[in-house]
């Protein structure tokens, strides 16, 4: 048997021949992509990858190491395609010829906003925080009415939640981003602040329910647990406010915003009584309009994969964001309508559109993947 300082000092060898071969390998990647651009050529040639690997396992004639070679074919080819990919880029048009960089959105005294929910709720009061107090706004009863109402034209902007740092992902927002041909060109956070608020004058101990939305009673049941009251369902939670006002009876509480206590003429009688204090919901403003401020710093997308239930595919296809150092901050999967066992993926990544490594990683996934989308630059 050898010493160890022996063969240390053969892989070392053995690696610094590893690296010369590989730039070799890519400086040759590199002549092939400049090949294919002037032929009009694609990148990605899976009969050429397979046979490639095929090859190599012939080469190597040893079963014991078939799986090692054929991840490390793998890996070099998906090197070389994403090297080309950034060759490609330099003459690539898909942002340029489908988005529009501005340096602020289009807002003015003409501007009207669609939300969904009641005025109080907390849609609307994200929608304020970003458009302010005086723009042109209406409401709509579904969330999908928001995307249809933008579909119509009735609308410059819609807003819509997406995220609640506690409950998670909201339930079917994803899924309205596929059906409906709109871009998220903003966000904005609202903390989910709840107060408990009835009609003035109203006794505590006198009360029977409390009404809100099922979440925030949730978010609310250390503080509710030790009162004996009721717990009932509203839409929203600017709902409950609003019932508790109009039915006028001080049996009656809800759980709700102070906006939204405000609004109602409800006096506030515990505030901030969710037990998560962080508790916060992320909104995203929608335009029809392909818009991008020259200063957002988030590029989300979508996609599904031609076969993902080969190994190591999305992997693979997460890898274009590695290679141009591009940092992903949020992955999400949903079922797709209608295809059994299939999955959308949803990224979010930091950096805009015209930055060149944005832009060679989102080339080199749109060619590799199926229903590709660029959901918004914010």
């Amino acid at each position: 048997m050898r010493e160890l300082e022996e063969i240390r000092a053969d892989i070392d060898d053995i690696d610094e021949e590893i690296v010369r071969l590989f730039k070799r390998r890519m400086d040759c990647a590199g002549e092939v992509a400049r090949y294919k651009i002037g032929k009009g050529k694609e990148i990605l040639d899976k009969n050429r990858e397979q046979a490639k690997i095929s090859r190599a396992l012939a080469v190597m004639n040893d079963s014991k190491y078939d799986q090692a070679v054929e991840e490390l074919f793998m890996q070099l080819m998906s090197l070389s395609r994403r090297y080309q990919y950034r060759i490609l880029g330099e003459v690539d048009t898909y942002i340029e010829d489908h988005f529009t960089r501005v340096d602020e959105l289009p807002i003015d005294q003409n501007t009207t906003v669609v939300y969904q929910g009641i005025p109080g709720a907390y849609q609307e009061e994200a929608m304020v925080k970003f458009f302010g107090e005086e723009v042109k706004n209406f409401s709509v009863k579904e969330f999908k009415d928001v995307l249809v109402t933008l579909d119509e034209g009735k609308a410059d902007y819609g807003i819509l939640p997406i995220e609640n740092s506690s409950a998670g992902t909201v339930s079917g927002i994803y899924d309205l981003l596929l059906e409906h041909d709109v871009f998220v060109v903003g966000e904005v956070q609202v903390a989910c602040k709840h107060m408990l608020a009835g009609l003035p004058g109203t006794n505590l101990r006198e009360v029977t329910t409390v009404y809100s939305h099922p979440q925030a009673l949730m978010q609310c049941d250390k503080f509710l647990s030790v009162y004996p009251w009721g717990k009932a369902t509203a839409l929203n939670t600017a709902m409950a406010a609003k019932k508790v006002s109009e039915e006028g009876l001080k049996r009656h509480l809800a759980i709700c915003s102070e906006r939204a206590a405000k609004l109602y003429g409800l006096e506030i009688y515990a505030r901030e009584i969710n037990h998560e204090s962080n508790n916060c919901t992320r909104f995203v403003v929608f335009s029809k309009k392909k818009l991008y401020r020259k200063d957002a710093k988030k590029v989300s997308v979508s996609f599904s994969l031609p076969d993902e239930h080969e190994i190591g595919s999305l992997h693979s296809i997460l890898g274009h964001f590695t290679f141009n150092s591009v940092n992903m901050t949020n992955l999400e999967s949903r079922p797709l309508p209608n295809r059994r066992w299939e999955y959308g993926f949803y990224i979010d990544v930091m950096g805009n559109l015209m930055d060149p490594e944005v832009e060679n990683a989102l080339k080199g996934i749109r060619e590799e993947v199926y229903d590709f989308k660029i959901l918004g630059n914010y």
